[in-house]
């Protein structure tokens, strides 16, 4: 089976209102409230994989009014969610469902469990209501709803479960085809772009900016992108290239993860991976002689080259995707918006992961804004610097003698040497204790 950039761009890229892991949990909780006859309900257990937990742990949730955590989510999706919308399931939500919804976590009616010893994504919700029960299973991707089922028996004609299946080819099976492709290969299938993706690339583009014009106007979340801002503005720090990636990148993530009610375009699952892999790349073109379809190409490549790395390292892992994968991602393009050809791209692509690959995920909240601003900046420099013949050599730590190798590196990294760590991370957030606010 091959691939185009279309097929690409439309499985890995889409919108997705609040951090993708809190949302999931929403659309499966959503899910099964669908199928019940019975909307009076008495419980709600959730079954999660260990990084689902560690994602959802601490991240403000859209329409939730600053609340946190993965009770709430479930509670909230149940209460008020549309699962037709997907990964914009909490849009429907309004100020009633969110108090039905901490009232139900406050009496202890949601119970999260976690799958132990369970790889890749994992939500399984069982919602009871009188003597209805229904279940469903999200699995692999963030909206790939695998099972439905009412009183215990299968519903395989479900519309949502068909909707899912007919809309969405294998991950597995495109991640397979990434994984054999050259650099030269993934750049030649810029060529095949055409106007309906480069309106969808600019659609995903609009959408990070409104985000991006928000945090910055409102200072939300940890107001890294703001203070930014305000030290430019008092001369503390110089605007430029760098600066401008990381102001426009951050401000993005300080709002999402506060839980503004904007949606962000994903990348390989992740919102802030969207972020990560647009806007530096939005930010570069205004310091450069390009129109706006290289700059749009430009994201079409970072896109590819994050659901590259993805493709080895997993969805949900130890090491920051952002940092890592986006990261790769927002440095490949824009070295090819600058003119860089493939051996700049492979250069930059290297330098990024030199020097960003000890950063780990610990977790979606606030200060991933920190992160992605750290991300951003660095995507911006990896490139400058290739294209000015300074790469990290292949005899530095993880490096590889190409681009490609380097890349799989950060995946055998991330799938063998990070387990232990994040085994430790979760543990630490585990033994964190935060009440549902008022």
């Amino acid at each position: 089976m091959s691939y185009t950039v279309k097929d690409i761009l439309q499985m890995e890229v889409a919108p997705a209102l609040g951090c993708t892991e809190p949302t999931a949990v929403a659309l499966g909780a959503a899910t099964a409230m669908s199928i019940l006859h019975n909307k009076e309900i008495d419980a709600i257990e959730v079954v999660v994989d260990a990084n689902v937990y560690k994602n959802g742990f601490a991240v403000s949730i859209p329409g939730a009014e600053k609340h946190t955590g993965i009770d709430v989510a479930a509670a909230l999706g149940a209460f008020g969610g549309d699962a037709t919308r997907k990964l914009e399931v909490l849009d429907s939500v309004n100020p009633e469902n969110l108090r039905q919804a901490v009232a139900f976590v406050k009496a202890g009616k949601v119970k999260i469990e976690l799958k132990e010893g369970q790889i890749g994504i994992y939500i399984h919700t069982r919602i009871k209501a009188g003597d209805e029960t229904a279940e469903s299973l999200i699995e692999n991707t963030h909206d790939n709803i695998t099972s439905m089922m009412r009183n215990g028996k299968e519903l395989p004609c479900a519309s949502l479960l068909r909707s899912v299946k007919e809309s969405r080819l294998a991950i597995s099976e495109l991640e397979d085809w990434l994984k054999t492709r050259t650099l030269d290969q993934l750049l030649a299938l810029l060529g095949d772009l055409d106007t309906e993706d480069l309106a969808f690339l600019k659609q995903g583009v609009e959408t990070n900016l409104r985000l991006a014009e928000y945090g910055l106007l409102h200072g939300s979340g940890l107001a890294v992108g703001s203070t930014l801002n305000q030290l430019m503005r008092e001369g503390m720090l110089k605007k430029d290239i760098i600066l401008s990636a990381k102001m426009l990148t951050s401000a993005a993530s300080d709002a999402r993860m506060s839980g503004v009610k904007l949606p962000a375009m994903s990348s390989a699952g992740s919102g802030n991976h969207g972020l990560t892999a647009i806007l530096p790349i939005w930010a570069v073109k205004d310091y450069l002689v390009c129109t706006e379809d290289e700059a749009l190409r430009a994201i079409a490549l970072s896109h590819i080259i994050t659901g590259y790395i993805k493709a080895f390292t997993g969805r949900l892992t130890a090491v920051c995707g952002c940092s890592i994968a986006a990261g790769a991602g927002a440095t490949a393009g824009i070295t090819y918006l600058m003119g860089g050809n493939v051996k700049h791209i492979a250069g930059a692509i290297k330098n990024i992961i030199g020097d960003l690959a000890g950063v780990i995920c610990d977790g979606a909240k606030a200060g991933c804004a920190m992160k992605l601003s750290t991300a951003a900046g660095t995507a911006v420099q990896a490139a400058l610097f290739s294209l000015r013949g300074i790469t990290i050599q292949s005899t530095d730590g993880i490096v590889g003698s190409s681009g490609e190798q380097t890349m799989k590196n950060v995946g055998q990294l991330s799938t063998q040497g990070m387990i232990a760590a994040d085994h430790t991370i979760l543990n630490i957030m585990v033994n964190k204790k935060f009440d549902v606010g008022d």
